[in-house]
């Protein structure tokens, strides 16, 4: 298999400690680096936490090029094979973990009922045990690469008031449906936008693919074409990498049409933007977060770490995420930090009971709104593939930085 090398290793200074607390450094995203969550684990457990805060590119570069220069790699499955290839992070021990058996078995078995899809991909259950062989695969073992924590199913957001049929907008070929020409964005993240894409080219009948999650050369030269040929026609508006940018084209009334991730739906409801995420009949683009532990760790900072991972799936985190829109791997240890309205809303798939708020208080749910899509349950059971590292990552890489930069 083909990795993303890094072009170096450079050594930074281990995790301090200031006025006798652990310092505990978590490199990752805004997806889970929250400031409410900073503050209320250093609380909790004591500790001092310091979050490293940047875009997805960023972040794998730092985990895979400065490995010493933060405890816990907070990032997702799809991230894995670098980090876990150049050795970044350390085996977690399952017998560690307090509240393993209370998590899902979306990660643990790759399903949630009887009849779900697994979808193509890095479904997490494919890397989430390490074996004898130090490999990462789907058979349980004592040790797993990463704790799973937040998650999510996505797909493109559209604003209503243009596009008032949202039947017409119930598959991922509306992505590329020439009438948005011009009011278009995608993410600019390789492993996950070219899926966005790839769905859409799909379902359009523009092209197809073997296995959507291990494209070959030959099929990303072909899709990455397309899409070079629709940007030089002005196709796209932008390719943004935060979902705040997400947010703002939109508020800006730039585009109509695009990638989109829960926060940026959120965003968007709270500043009264008529936007909805789309439901593709041919299924969600999945991801999955989780923490890891960085290789240098052990003696008494392994042991926070691990305080710091228990912490993480005990219920009131996976609590604040709910209201981004995520959901946790022990959603039943949330419920009970969640009121009713809230758990009918971001899991029962029920109308919003009263105004719900955001993870910091202000509100973003409307009374009477419904999350598309249905119930957690419901949108877990249909996913058509996950966010990848594929095996030609390195050629997706620069055919990628290609499309966007030209």
């Amino acid at each position: 298999m083909n990795k993303h090398l890094p072009d170096q290793a450079t050594m930074a200074t281990p995790s301090l400690h200031l006025s006798g607390r652990p310092r505990l450094r978590v490199l990752g995203t805004a997806i889970s680096l929250l400031e409410e969550l900073r503050v209320r684990a250093e609380a909790d457990l004591g500790i001092e936490v310091v979050f490293d805060n940047n875009d997805f590119l960023t972040t794998q570069h730092k985990a895979a090029q400065e490995p010493d220069s933060y405890d816990i790699y907070d990032q997702c499955f799809h991230n894995l094979d670098i980090v876990w290839y150049w050795r970044a992070i350390q085996p977690i021990e399952i017998g560690r973990i307090a509240l393993w058996d209370q998590i899902n078995d979306l990660t643990k078995t790759g399903h949630i009922g009887p009849n779900a899809r697994l979808g193509q991909g890095d479904a997490p259950v494919k890397k989430l045990f390490v074996q004898p062989n130090l490999e990462l695969g789907d058979t349980p073992s004592s040790t797993i690469s990463m704790l799973p924590t937040t998650h999510n199913f996505d797909s493109f957001a559209y604003r209503t008031d243009v596009a008032p049929n949202m039947v017409s907008m119930n598959s991922w070929a509306a992505l590329l449906d020439e009438r948005w020409a011009g009011r278009a964005a995608l993410v600019d993240e390789p492993a996950i936008g070219i899926f966005d894409a790839a769905l859409a080219a799909q379902a359009s009948g523009l092209m197809s693919f073997d296995n959507i999650g291990a494209m070959t050369v030959d099929e990303i030269d072909r899709l990455i074409g397309l899409l070079e040929e629709r940007k030089k026609n002005g196709y796209f508006r932008a390719f943004w990498r935060t979902a705040e940018d997400a947010a703002r084209l939109m508020v800006r009334g730039e585009t109509d049409i695009q990638s989109m991730w829960s926060t940026g739906i959120s965003i968007l409801n709270g500043q009264g933007v008529p936007v909805e995420q789309a439901v593709p009949a041919e299924g969600y683009r999945a991801w999955h977060g989780g923490l890891c532990l960085a290789r240098h760790l052990s003696g008494r900072m392994r042991d926070v770490a691990y305080e710091y991972l228990n912490w993480w799936i005990s219920g009131w985190p996976g609590s604040v995420v709910a209201r981004q829109g995520y959901y946790i791997s022990t959603p039943e240890r949330s419920r009970q930090f969640m009121s009713v309205a809230e758990w009918d809303y971001w899991y029962g798939g029920l109308p919003a009971a009263c105004d719900l708020p955001g993870p910091d208080g202000t509100i973003r749910i409307r009374a009477g709104s419904v999350r598309s899509g249905g119930s957690y349950w419901q949108r877990a059971n249909c996913i058509a593939v996950w966010n990848t590292t594929m095996d030609e990552h390195n050629y997706l890489v620069r055919r990628w930085m290609q499309l966007v930069e030209r």
